[in-house]
């Protein structure tokens, strides 16, 4: 089906519309930190080890007392209909099915129901905050009626990211496809008008003066763990222990939001000292290989993230593209552990890195 990410993310733009595929490819104005977010991996070498007996590895980790066959979960990502007519569903059969977890997006084109009914494996589910309390509740508690195990809100949006493709496509949903968890609410639809749509709809629905007392205000509503999405700076991650949340996801939406943020892998090692193992961090933001999650992971990340190839593996054969993303992930994760002498994950921790 491809041998390589790029062959993959080439594959999936012949399929697609030009608006579709500029929505799950593009950055921020001059996309800037979208390209940091893969040329910062680029620069971590890994000084490996050699005859420590490494014999079969353990890819096996656990995130919020959830077993996982590996330590990469699917990222939150938005419209996978655009992509697939499975959609969202094709997605968390294959999480499933590897053994992993998926976050589902708030903008997802299937409905909360819908997935976590085909689903075999632990979902997550972003929470954009809405203007609207009563909206942000009412998702919450099908969140937790459906059986979704956390929530985990994106808090890097007091303001939507420039996307220069997004504005030149006049970007809109297809016709058929709806944001599905808004319909009650009538919140399932972009303002009609020149530019991006999706723009237009978050500055119109979205709570963008977002604070700490949201979260806490979150946190009292419902007894599911809160974790938040979007954090790049040290202090913001230890401001997060200190309001109790469950998790960190280390972030920069994609390089969608502020071109010129730092690129995530550059942000973890600060945040991961701040946290000092207090709660566990996740990364997003640039993974494409094996190697990617090791790199992570010893910088301090418990587990990763993966966006955009999930969206193209969907793309060029749905349920299977996604599965093969997901397996060829883990086969590379496990190759990169043998030649670096790491049985487990919790050896990856001990490896040695050079930053160039």
């Amino acid at each position: 089906m491809f041998t390589t990410p790029e062959d993959l993310e080439a594959a999936a733009r012949e399929r697609l519309s030009v608006m579709a595929y500029d929505y799950y490819a593009g950055g921020a104005d001059d996309e800037v930190t979208l390209r940091e977010n893969r040329a910062a991996f680029d620069r971590i070498r890994l000084r490996y080890r050699v005859l420590r007996g490494v014999g079969p590895r353990d890819t096996r980790t656990t995130l919020l007392g959830h077993a996982l066959a590996m330590p990469l979960v699917v990222a939150p990502t938005a419209f996978h209909r655009m992509a697939h007519p499975d959609g969202e569903l094709a997605t968390v059969r294959a999480a499933g099915e590897a053994g992993t977890l998926m976050i589902l997006s708030t903008l997802s084109t299937s409905s909360i129901e819908e997935v976590m009914a085909v689903a075999s494996g632990p979902v997550f589910f972003q929470l954009y905050m809405y203007a609207d309390r009563d909206v942000t509740v009412e998702l919450v508690r099908r969140a937790e009626a459906a059986g979704c195990s956390a929530l985990v809100v994106t808090v890097d949006a007091p303001a939507w990211g420039r996307r220069p493709r997004d504005t030149r496509n006049n970007f809109t949903l297809p016709a058929g496809l709806q944001v599905k968890n808004l319909a009650a609410a009538r919140a399932d639809r972009f303002p009609p008008g020149v530019g991006s749509g999706l723009s237009a709809y978050v500055h119109a629905m979205f709570k963008l003066d977002l604070g700490w007392d949201d979260i806490a205000w979150l946190c009292s509503i419902t007894s599911l763990p809160v974790l938040i999405k979007g954090v790049v700076h040290p202090d913001d991650a230890a401001l997060a222990v200190e309001h109790g949340v469950a998790g960190i996801v280390v972030s920069n939406h994609g390089g969608r939001q502020l071109d010129g943020a730092p690129a995530t892998i550059e942000a973890l090692p600060a945040i991961a000292d701040a946290v000092d193992g207090r709660l566990p961090i996740m990364l997003d933001g640039g993974v494409r290989r094996g190697v990617d999650v090791v790199r992570a992971l010893a910088l301090g990340a418990t587990v990763v993230a993966v966006g955009r190839p999930i969206l193209w593996g969907l793309t060029v054969a749905g349920e299977a593209g996604v599965a093969r993303v997901l397996a060829t992930l883990r086969a590379e994760l496990d190759t990169t552990m043998a030649l670096c002498g790491a049985a487990s994950i919790a050896e990856i921790g001990q490896l040695d890195l050079l930053m160039t």
